[in-house]
């Protein structure tokens, strides 16, 4: 599932004019450029180089994360493009659950589609997946349990529902980027517990 995500979005970039990938994305501060490097930096990392990196960084994820953008950013969009080609079938993963691999690739993903007005229809599976992960993990290892805790997400195109609470219901694909805090996601949802939820964010 998470090549099949590299596989499509490396689609979707091929066609994108070079002007394009200097529009923001939903990653506050960063380009769909800058989150393309960040995608062939975290495809290329590895158990090891990941504590590594983040002992250099002096356990700071976003300084290790820009440090991962400066080293894979290329001079152009093709070489950039070129270096994402070349991991998008690795293996290798950060010390984390391996479902950590599918949050990166979907929302990622919806970062760089949705501000250029793209779309894509994702597995169920590897959306539940990753919502569900996201749920259960606390916000010190990138996670949204404490953002979750006070309200029961359900979707209403997916077997799931996750807490207790007020709830907050739409479709799993927003609820997944509601719960990664990018609050474009939020007029696809509803419920008495969307207040709550968008307050935490």
């Amino acid at each position: 599932m998470v090549h099949a995500e590299r596989a499509a979005l490396i689609g979707v970039l091929e066609r994108l004019d070079d002007a394009r990938w200097d529009e923001p994305s939903l990653c506050a501060g960063w380009t769909v450029h800058d989150v393309v490097a960040h995608l062939a930096d975290t495809a290329r990392t590895t158990r090891l180089g990941f504590v590594l990196g983040l002992a250099r960084a002096r356990f700071d994820f976003d300084r290790q994360n820009a440090r991962g953008v400066a080293r894979e950013r290329g001079a152009s969009p093709r070489e950039t493009l070129e270096r994402l080609r070349r991991v998008a079938a690795r293996r290798s993963t950060p010390p984390a659950p391996l479902d950590s691999r599918l949050v990166e690739e979907i929302v990622h993903g919806e970062d760089i589609r949705r501000p250029l007005g793209l779309s894509r229809s994702y597995p169920t599976e590897a959306v539940v997946r990753s919502l569900r992960l996201q749920a259960r993990t606390p916000a010190s290892l990138g996670g949204a349990r404490e953002l979750v805790a006070r309200t029961r997400l359900t979707a209403t195109d997916a077997d799931v529902s996750i807490g207790e609470g007020p709830e907050v219901s739409g479709p799993a694909l927003p609820l997944l980027l509601a719960v990664c805090r990018r609050r474009v996601a939020l007029d696809d949802l509803g419920g008495p517990g969307l207040a709550a939820l968008a307050a935490a964010m």
